[in-house]
């Protein structure tokens, strides 16, 4: 049986306002519980939203994971007092910022990518080639923003990457061993150093160890002109992992 037309239009209607509803609650969620890392999605500290895939989260279901439980090791909290309800509110936000065009940045992505083959491969590596002193960039274009990428570059200290702490390493016998600290425990610590190797060293056999802490073992490109700092953003912000 048919439902005559003025009700069909009435059914319409109210779909309509109830997707409309749905949609603005995971905008005001998403200002409430994210905006302040995010930003706009991708204008923030944090991950690059405004794209249509998320390295983290391949399908809705891990989105709302993500949200719900955060990513361990990283920035990312879990989230506190949403309920699956609003989850999937923000999570629908969120997969609408990736259907928006990405934002354009300014510079020339080709010298961008000259000047980091030149000042920045040693340590980072992309695409198989490079360092392994700072984190692969491979896809850093998907995981952040513009501003986030200046930002890095410009005050490396104020945007640390869990699991990268640098650490210098000095034994009994006179040497020193300087890299990345992969794991500590009671008795050993291991160093992943500039060539790759990873060394384990006996506590009992050092003579100190000297920790970054709260400093970035990349040098801060704070005077940087603005048009070769345009350029680098300009050629990270293409790498997409592809």
């Amino acid at each position: 049986m048919q439902l005559p037309a003025p009700f069909r239009r009435l059914i319409f209607l109210a779909l309509i306002c109830a997707s409309a509803s749905f949609a603005q609650q995971g905008e005001r969620l998403y200002k409430f519980h994210c905006a302040f890392c995010h930003g706009k999605g991708d204008d923030g500290m944090a991950a690059n939203l405004v794209s249509p895939k998320l390295p983290h989260a391949p399908s809705d279901a891990a989105l709302a994971n993500i949200i719900r439980n955060g990513i361990p090791g990283t920035d990312m909290p879990a989230s506190l007092g949403m309920t699956d309800a609003e989850i999937r509110q923000v999570a629908t936000y969120v997969r609408a910022l990736g259907r928006t065009a990405p934002q354009k940045v300014a510079g020339d992505a080709a010298k961008g990518q000259a000047a980091f083959d030149k000042q920045c491969r040693g340590c980072h590596m992309v695409k198989g080639s490079g360092g392994v002193m700072g984190p692969d960039l491979s896809d850093i274009g998907l995981r952040r923003s513009p501003a986030n990428l200046k930002s890095s570059i410009v005050e490396p200290d104020a945007n640390l990457v869990a699991g990268w702490q640098g650490i210098t390493v000095k034994t009994k016998d006179g040497k020193s061993v300087r890299g990345i600290k992969l794991n500590e425990d009671m008795l050993t610590i291991h160093v992943r150093t500039a060539d790759g190797k990873i060394q384990s060293i006996a506590k009992n056999q050092t003579s100190g160890i000297e920790r970054a802490g709260a400093k970035s073992t990349m040098p801060a490109f704070k005077q940087l002109p603005a048009a070769d700092l345009d350029n680098l953003i300009a050629y990270l912000f293409t790498l997409r992992g592809e």
